[in-house]
């Protein structure tokens, strides 16, 4: 078995994984939302299923067997409603979908399912972490919590991150062919805290200040700046899994 992907497996080699001590599967959590005219509406969708693929990797150089699941690219997207593209579920339709996907690999063997999430705004946050409560075995890894928050970036501590160098580096890593680089490189630097937005009431991007649907700075991404920050990410969720699974330590060389 050598694809990291579920879904490019034959039914045998799932039988033959399952049969391991310890499957788990990743299950990448996304939206189809706009982030500025210079990234593709799958933004999140990506950077989650880049994200589990190289924890998968790195989990089965520890000797977890991992796979990734195919990638769930809706969820609920209400502040980017007023820019194109914005298509969302309702809170309870997220929830119902994430809990019967991660009932529904328990179900069929998994030791574990591991839900990894890149769309940050707080109502999907917590529909998916409703449904991820309902299912023993289940886990939802967060960047939000300080544990990690603090290992992904200035600007990500900061919350201008929607769009800005934090994103962006990390579509760069993963997909530079769907970065606008001609745009991003006009783009102006919206210092703005999405946290302290939505703290103050406020409800879509326009309402907090992004007329174009970004904040931070664009043009400041680096494709290395995504790769290291894709490290901190599969470090998450390598440790929190070793964790769930009783076992000492991560097995890679990073440090949280």
């Amino acid at each position: 078995m050598t694809s990291l992907r579920l879904a490019e497996l034959a039914t045998t080699d799932v039988d033959a994984l399952l049969r391991q001590p310890h499957p788990v599967a990743l299950l990448p959590v996304g939206s189809t939302e706009p982030h500025g005219p210079h990234l593709p509406l799958l933004t999140d969708a990506l950077l989650s299923e880049h994200a589990c693929l190289r924890a998968a990797r790195d989990l089965r150089a520890t000797g977890v067997t991992a796979v990734v699941c195919p990638t769930l690219p809706y969820g609920v997207t209400r502040y980017a409603s007023e820019f194109a593209g914005a298509i969302s579920l309702s809170a309870a339709t997220t929830t119902a979908v994430v809990r019967e996907l991660c009932a529904a690999y328990i179900a069929a063997g998994f030791s574990r399912v591991v839900v990894v999430n890149n769309h940050l705004e707080p109502e999907h946050i917590e529909a998916v972490a409703a449904a991820v409560a309902a299912v023993p075995g289940a886990l939802f890894p967060s960047q939000l919590t300080k544990r990690w928050g603090r290992t992904l970036g200035e600007e990500f501590r900061r919350g201008d991150c929607h769009a800005g160098s934090y994103e962006t580096s990390l579509v760069l890593a993963a997909r530079p062919d769907l970065v606008r680089d001609d745009v991003r490189a006009t783009l102006e630097v919206v210092p703005i805290s999405l946290s302290k937005a939505i703290r103050e009431g406020k409800v879509t991007f326009k309402a907090m200040g992004a007329a174009r649907g970004y904040f931070g700075s664009p043009a400041l991404g680096t494709a290395a700046e995504g790769d290291a920050l894709y490290g901190q990410l599969a470090l998450m969720i390598v440790t929190e899994v070793r964790e769930s699974l009783g076992l000492d330590g991560v097995g890679v060389d990073a440090k949280p």
